[in-house]
């Protein structure tokens, strides 16, 4: 990890390690994208290419990365992702096919799949999709109409099924199959209806729900007016407290007198 930031920032190229959970992960600007590669590959030994992939980071951009190795001493291999950020209005990059060939068909299914054009690229056109198929389905505003007009496996809440009770289970809320945003964001519409914001489902989808607390209940206290003050004074015509102590004073009783017996 060391020596390859080492080696990209001595070619004058701004790489920043980032956190991850698998292998070490180096951030780069877009404009020296091949450049980085090419240090990589020449000046610390990553060879191999592994993968070239992309998510959508929805109004961040568009995050590519890729994976690269290198083999030595044996079974030991060392392992960095490269990646790099860029804008949603333009989804452009340079290829990388020139330095690894195995670029060539992950740039092309990239491509198609969320849209991103790789500049340079000897034939970018579609790997896996039909012919003549619209849209970008990793994109996250994608619609993925078939689970509107087919059931949903996942439409039976509990108490739903075919086989259940009529006294069954009460239902939860129901829920939208994935991908299939709310109908008031998609769908036919008027004429002369604005068009929705297609990353409103999907921004939407990312914000977790907030959790509104339950009601507890508390324990309930006495008002001051109802408490009987500390200091409250009793009525003049109130009778005096009976003292049922006898005083420390008294003789006691004598047993040769006639009432002791």
């Amino acid at each position: 990890m060391s020596d390859a930031l080492d080696a990209l920032t001595t070619a004058g190229i701004e790489a920043v390690a980032a956190d991850s959970f698998g292998p070490a992960t180096i951030d780069v600007p877009a404009a020296d994208w091949v450049a980085a590669h090419e240090v990589l590959r020449d000046g610390v030994g990553f060879t191999f290419f592994d993968f070239l992939s992309a998510s959508d980071e929805l109004t961040d951009g568009f995050r590519i990365v890729t994976h690269l190795a290198d083999f030595w001493g044996g079974a030991h291999v060392d392992h960095v992702l490269v990646r790099t950020l860029i804008p949603r209005a333009t989804p452009q990059l340079a290829t990388l096919s020139d330095l690894y060939a195995g670029a060539n068909w992950h740039e092309r299914e990239t491509h198609e799949m969320f849209g991103i054009t790789f500049d340079g690229h000897p034939n970018l056109v579609p790997l896996l999709l039909p012919d003549g198929f619209e849209g970008n389905p990793l994109r996250k505003e994608f619609i993925l109409a078939a689970r509107v007009a087919k059931p949903w496996p996942g439409a039976k809440e509990p108490g739903e099924s075919d086989h259940a009770p009529t006294s069954g289970a009460p239902s939860r809320r129901r829920t939208l199959p994935p991908g299939v945003p709310d109908p008031d964001s998609w769908g036919p519409r008027p004429p002369g209806t604005p068009d929705p914001d297609p990353l409103a489902p999907a921004q939407a989808a990312a914000t977790p729900a907030r959790r509104t607390p339950p009601n507890r209940r508390t324990k309930k206290q006495t008002t001051p007016d109802a408490a009987t003050p500390a200091n409250a004074t009793a009525p003049a015509d109130a009778p005096a407290p009976t003292d049922a102590t006898p005083p420390t004073d008294a003789a006691p009783p004598d047993a040769s007198s006639p009432g002791s017996a």
